[in-house]
């Protein structure tokens, strides 16, 4: 394919129904050469022309075995960025926007992460004692990063499997970039808070004692998700007041407190098959991003299930949001014209290292 650079500015303020009749002729066009991939947490208007939808570990195993020319990756960066890594030389992964990141995974640079183990290093010898996880909201120098010093990548579906199988390659654990999902995962392993420090990547040392990090099973990297930090504890204790037969379900993003607080914890897979297999006529106050919430209200209604977002607030995941449709027509047009715009390459040696990672994830689930 051609690369140039199409003109955006005449998609920018298409009429909603023009925008939507230009991506289906532009996927007619694609046919079979283009494979669209959506998380669960895109918007509605871009969700429904997805080919394959899921969350973090099912995108990632549909990215591995995808043999589409094309693969059009309706996500954010690091999403994009795993399937380039997965998929075959040959084939091309684009996102429609490139401004669609991540707030996490920006907390946790390459260079913050390699001043910790640095920092690490001074008290015990990292390599020795510690094994690097990162989750998958992370960009693909991390993930490298991780293979090189014996680590992995986990999601929030398969993150207590990827912890068992770091304490049997050493006694402690790096977790970043997401401290909630680290620590709620420990906790179900059994894990008191004493086995467990929070790093702060702004203070010298993580802003610990070499008492606390020699003690800690697992430190964990002072990030978080602005969604999820959004759902408190008083969101949960004021629905069970007005609906005490209800039932509280959340991502392990949220904080310790919410998490504690629900009857299920579980990644976005889980909360939807877990609210898919309840009884008619149940409600549920969900503690995770609106577009899920707001498209599984819509899909269990005809069962008399009452679905509702947690936080009395309106959040979303505001970067994922601008994939939206004057970008996904653009995209498609383009490469239905043969140009290809907003390609999405992870440098050689980060992506051959970066997939030793993802293969011992995968590995282990």
């Amino acid at each position: 394919m051609q690369e140039t650079v199409v003109n955006f500015s005449q998609f920018a303020a298409l009429p909603d129904d023009d925008c939507q009749a230009r991506i289906v002729d532009a996927r007619a066009r694609l046919g079979k050469r283009a494979c669209l991939l959506a998380h669960h947490y895109q918007r509605a208007d871009v969700y429904r022309h997805a080919d394959l939808t899921g969350d973090s570990l099912k995108l990632s195993r549909l990215a591995a075995v995808n043999d589409a020319e094309i693969v059009v990756f309706c996500g954010v960066h690091f999403m994009a960025e795993v399937a380039d890594v997965l998929t075959a030389d040959s084939q091309t992964v684009v996102l429609p926007d490139l401004a669609a990141g991540c707030s996490m995974a920006d907390m946790a640079s390459l260079a913050k992460v390699e001043r910790a183990w640095r920092e690490l290093a001074q008290v015990l010898n990292p390599d020795e004692y510690i094994t690097p996880i990162t989750y998958i909201n992370s960009a693909a120098d991390l993930k490298a990063f991780c293979a090189r010093h014996g680590g992995t990548v986990c999601t929030s579906s398969n993150a207590a499997a990827i912890l068992r199988w770091s304490y049997a390659q050493r006694e402690k654990i790096l977790f970043f970039p997401d401290q909630h999902l680290g620590r709620w995962t420990a906790r179900t392993m059994g894990m008191a808070p004493d086995d467990m420090a929070v790093w702060d990547f702004n203070l010298p040392l993580g802003g610990l004692s070499e008492a606390a990090i020699r003690r800690a099973k697992i430190i964990l990297w002072k990030g978080f998700c602005s969604v999820h930090q959004m759902f408190r504890s008083e969101h949960i204790r004021a629905f069970r007041q007005k609906y005490p037969e209800g039932f509280v379900i959340s991502h392990p993003e949220c904080c310790e407190e919410v998490c504690e607080l629900s009857d299920y914890v579980g990644s976005t897979e889980y909360i939807i098959k877990t609210i898919a297999a309840a009884s008619a006529n149940t409600r549920w106050l969900v503690g995770t991003e609106l577009n899920l919430v707001q498209r599984i209200a819509e899909e269990f209604k005809p069962d008399g299930k009452i679905v509702r977002f947690m936080s009395p607030m309106v959040c979303m995941c505001s970067t994922m949001a601008r994939i939206d449709p004057p970008h996904l027509a653009w995209c498609l047009e383009s490469l239905a014209d043969g140009t290809v715009v907003n390609q999405i390459k992870v440098p050689s040696a980060d992506a051959a290292q970066a997939k030793i990672a993802l293969e011992r994830m995968l590995a282990c689930v």
